[in-house]
């Protein structure tokens, strides 16, 4: 007998030891007057780690729930399987493309997002999820937007 599929609900989860790490990273370079491997990514003030744990591997991708308290704009950016924040820093090269990015101004109900932009990233998850456990994300917060005022989900069909 055949089981049905289910419906899986991740929330992403702001990885606030690792932010802290990569913005530590971010100062020494300051106060050594260093600069940056070619093609690293340095977080700015407004840039912020999260991460997806993925609890099955085989998943279709369904929708994503972002809810906005208040106007502005999140951006979500995947990074590839191959980086390990433990190991190594974040490059450039290693943040997939499209990023997902949702919005919302002062007088609509509803947050926008770029529709064909989100579902290539959506599924492109999906890929990434069949070999990876754990995801991270760089969000970045803009026009009045903080990590406070955002909730992040997305759906799969395991």
């Amino acid at each position: 007998m055949a089981t049905e599929a289910s419906e899986v609900e991740l929330t992403f989860e702001e990885d606030a030891q690792l932010t802290n790490c990569m913005r530590i990273r971010v100062l020494s370079l300051q106060q050594k007057n260093a600069k940056p491997q070619e093609g690293e990514k340095l977080l700015k003030p407004n840039e912020y780690m999260y991460r997806l744990d993925f609890t099955k591997q085989k998943l279709k991708f369904l929708w994503w729930k972002v809810h906005l308290k208040t106007p502005g704009k999140v951006m979500i950016t995947g990074t590839s399987q191959h980086w390990t924040p433990d190991l190594t820093n974040l490059m450039t090269r290693q943040l997939l493309e499209p990023s997902a990015i949702f919005w919302k101004k002062s007088d609509d109900v509803e947050v926008q997002c770029s529709e064909a932009d989100v579902q290539e990233f959506g599924e492109r998850l999906c890929e990434l999820a069949k070999i990876r456990k754990v995801m991270y994300f760089v969000l970045t917060f803009a026009d009045g937007v903080e990590p406070g005022n955002v909730t992040c989900s997305i759906a799969f069909k395991a």
